[in-house]
């Protein structure tokens, strides 16, 4: 047992790596005066497994989260983006320096990392928009305690969702996360803090430039700087991964349904994805899929098909997910690693005009997979902001009207990430203002746990 009486804020600057940090920077200043590491890769590198990785000190195969979503066996759905924390296996940094406090005063706050709900951090605030009778879609957050999100709507506004992920994104989303933290210091005074800053991540994976967008988030992350260090408090700033550069979109499922294996059902002209009735099919998840056949006499059939679409890297059998330490009854019965050049779609259907009128929307529930392309307007879209405009207009009046403003046309995405950077300065990484208290210039990502927990508690 020990005092915990270092307070401590954990910045995610997700997409954030060494060689993306500009000179004469407010991130670069910070890196001057403390030290800075490579963090070693988790697969998939993905947002929910490796913030499961750093907030319980362990791998997949143990806190269980494989991926941003996976299959429901018991179900027979396939789920991304689900919320609660209790999916998450293993005792949190936080419950760890809970325990080890003598003073009984430790308290965490838990600000847009995901699987926040229904957590034991003591503050909480994440995404969680409200879905009316209707069919709208309505940006609001979640939060603890529950009064936390009129105070913070009031002041704030309201969470700007719609530039959090879409074609619409924008930093409002990261600037409204990072004054959410700061107003929970605020209130509450919490020992720990984790704060999630999202931007860099869309951004990259649109392609172009993205000077603009690392001053931006340059900016916010100074705020953060400007609030916490002059107050004292110990400063981690990290990331989970980086952006690779990609051009090549590989459709598994597209070939496992040509092979016989994924089975279809039509809904008013339209073709879904029945995945208990498949014999096998693909959870496609940015550079990782997880391959699941209900089939188990044709797990090696399955495979042989893999192994020869163009762009996949390789597939994981049993012992390999033991080595990848992806060895969960969540997986897939396999696994597929793309090149690095090459990311996996979720789309199954041969003709585009029978793919799901959820395809042409942002809609990351019913999409049975991680969709980059909901990041862009459909460029074959000869007016877009008419086309919204006209839908909202409709909304507004009570009609029903899809936003179908997303393309189909997957090649557009330039960026991708799951798999370990081929240089470390294009990975994750990790920066503190004591640089005494990071061991090494390369930690592994389940030591990211301890490393918190230094901060926590050393002099």
């Amino acid at each position: 047992m020990s005092a915990i009486v270092r307070k401590t804020v954990v910045i995610n600057a997700v997409g954030l790596t060494q060689r993306l940090i500009r000179p004469h920077s407010r991130i670069q200043a910070f890196l001057d005066v403390g030290r800075v590491a490579s963090v070693g890769a988790v697969i998939p590198a993905v947002t929910c497994s490796v913030q499961s990785t750093y907030l319980t000190g362990t791998m997949p195969s143990e806190h269980g989260i494989v991926g941003n979503g996976w299959y429901f066996r018991d179900e027979c759905e396939i789920k991304f983006w689900r919320q609660s924390n209790r999916l998450v296996s293993g005792a949190k940094v936080w419950d760890v320096a809970r325990q080890r406090d003598t003073t009984g005063k430790f308290t965490c706050a838990n600000i847009c990392w995901w699987y926040a709900m229904y957590s034991t951090a003591d503050y909480t605030v994440t995404p969680r928009p409200m879905y009316p009778a209707d069919g709208r879609k309505l940006p609001d957050c979640w939060t603890h305690p529950p009064e936390l999100r009129d105070t913070l709507q009031r002041e704030l506004g309201q969470f700007p969702l719609f530039q959090f992920w879409g074609p619409a994104t924008t930093i409002a989303a990261t600037e409204w996360i990072a004054d959410a933290a700061i107003r929970v210091d605020e209130l509450y005074n919490p020992t720990l803090s984790l704060v999630y800053l999202p931007h860099l991540d869309y951004v990259l994976q649109r392609g172009g430039d993205p000077a603009n967008d690392l001053r931006e988030l340059d900016e916010v992350v100074g705020k953060l700087l400007d609030r916490f260090v002059d107050q004292g408090t110990r400063v981690i700033l990290l990331s989970e991964y980086g952006i690779t550069p990609v051009s090549k979109p590989v459709h598994l499922n597209r070939a496992l349904r040509e092979n016989g294996l994924v089975v279809v059902r039509d809904e008013l002209g339209r073709e879904l994805l029945d995945a208990g009735e498949s014999a096998a099919f693909a959870v496609a998840d940015h550079q990782v899929a997880h391959v699941y056949v209900n089939d188990l006499n044709r797990v090696e059939q399955v495979a042989a098909i893999l192994e020869n679409v163009p762009g996949v890297a390789r597939v994981l059998r049993e012992a390999d997910k033991r080595n990848e330490k992806l060895d969960h009854e969540r997986s897939g019965e396999l696994i597929c690693l793309a090149e690095h050049d090459s990311w996996f779609t979720y789309y199954y259907w041969i003709d585009d005009a029978r793919a799901p009128d959820f395809a042409r929307t942002v809609d990351i529930h019913r999409k049975p997979g991680y969709d980059p392309v909901e990041l862009f307007l459909d460029p074959k879209l000869t007016a877009p902001k008419l086309k919204i405009a006209a839908t909202l207009a409709k909304r507004k009046l009570g009609l029903r009207a899809m936003m179908d403003v997303i393309g189909l046309d997957a090649s557009i995405v330039k960026g991708s990430h799951g798999l370990p950077p081929r240089d470390p300065a294009d990975g994750a990484m990790i920066a503190t203002s004591h640089g005494e208290l990071l061991p090494d210039d390369h930690v592994a990502a389940t030591d990211v746990f301890d490393v918190i927990l230094r901060h926590l508690e050393q002099n």
